[in-house]
């Protein structure tokens, strides 16, 4: 009795299964004929109705169109925009490098700036000594009287330290310990500021008051002395140019540098990277590293204190 009733049930879901089958067939048979179906346009003319132009379209070639004409006008685009300059308005075009380059130009036009300053402050003093129209620098006034009576108040000792200063000279008259060494004969250790090999030696007599060194690129210029950075800045001559101020009246200068790391009013330690020097570019035609060390306004051989 189950097989009798279960039989029938089959036939009708089958039965409908085909109806489906027929009807979306029939419904996809209808929609390819509409869409090959092909349409008269015609172009007539407004006062004779007669006929100009005339096509015959279908909805399927319109749409092929239509596509062909968006995808011919992407490719277009893109050419234009990837061939073109266009490309470097895109956001987030660049190379990496970029901002490095970006950044070593501004330094190098503020130098520039700063330098045009300086030149036209020279002509404008020697433009005003042209006219005979100097002018005259401002001096501010000392009184002299006050400050020497100032100074003889400062440098009087009471009777407690004169009394402590004899004492102290009687107990190390004879400790040898305890005798220093003058001011003048403090001794200091220079470090060597690059790895390379003498070019050019120390002639002052010839204009030349320091020496050229040869060394690879992207070398590293190292302070000599502790000190205190007074110029840091680009010039024509000497491309960027470091000096430092040293304890006892030291300066020491570093040109022909690439690129600088400390800037004026830093502190630096003796042997700390202060700059790079040497470019992979035109190895052989650059300008050698060039160091000058000077003392109280005095140029010093630098291999006389520098073992390089």
């Amino acid at each position: 009795m189950w097989i009798f009733l279960k039989i029938p049930t089959f036939a009708i879901l089958f039965t409908d299964v085909r109806s489906v089958k027929k009807q979306l067939k029939h419904i996809i048979s209808d929609f390819m004929q509409r869409m090959r179906f092909k349409y008269r346009v015609s172009i007539l003319n407004e006062n004779t109705l007669e006929e100009t132009w005339h096509t015959r379209l279908s909805r399927f070639s319109v749409l092929l169109f239509v596509s062909a004409f968006f995808l011919t006008t992407f490719i277009l685009l893109t050419f234009l925009i990837f061939v073109t300059p266009l490309r470097h308005y895109l956001p987030g075009y660049g190379e990496s490098g970029n901002r490095i380059t970006i950044v070593q130009q501004s330094m190098t036009t503020d130098s520039l700036m700063h330098q045009l300053e300086l030149q036209q402050a020279y002509l404008s003093v020697l433009k005003d000594i042209i006219n005979e129209k100097p002018q005259n620098d401002t001096i501010k006034s000392l009184d002299s009287i006050m400050l020497r009576e100032r100074a003889t108040v400062l440098l009087e000792k009471s009777k407690r330290e004169n009394d402590f200063v004899k004492d102290f000279e009687e107990s190390q008259k004879f400790n040898i310990s305890s005798i220093s060494a003058r001011s003048g004969e403090k001794m200091y250790v220079f470090f060597r500021p690059v790895r390379g090999v003498i070019a050019s030696k120390f002639e002052p007599q010839d204009g030349n008051f320091g020496v050229s060194v040869i060394t690879s690129s992207q070398e590293n210029v190292m302070s000599v002395l502790e000190g205190i950075v007074i110029y840091a800045a680009f010039t024509f001559d000497y491309g960027w140019v470091i000096e430092i101020q040293h304890e006892n009246g030291y300066i020491s200068i570093y040109k022909n540098n690439t690129r600088l790391l400390k800037n004026t009013g830093d502190t630096v330690k003796a042997g700390e990277t202060i700059a790079v020097t040497g470019d992979e570019q035109n190895v052989n035609e650059r300008k050698h590293f060039y160091f000058e060390v000077w003392k109280q306004g005095i140029p010093l051989n630098p291999q006389d204190v520098i073992v390089f």
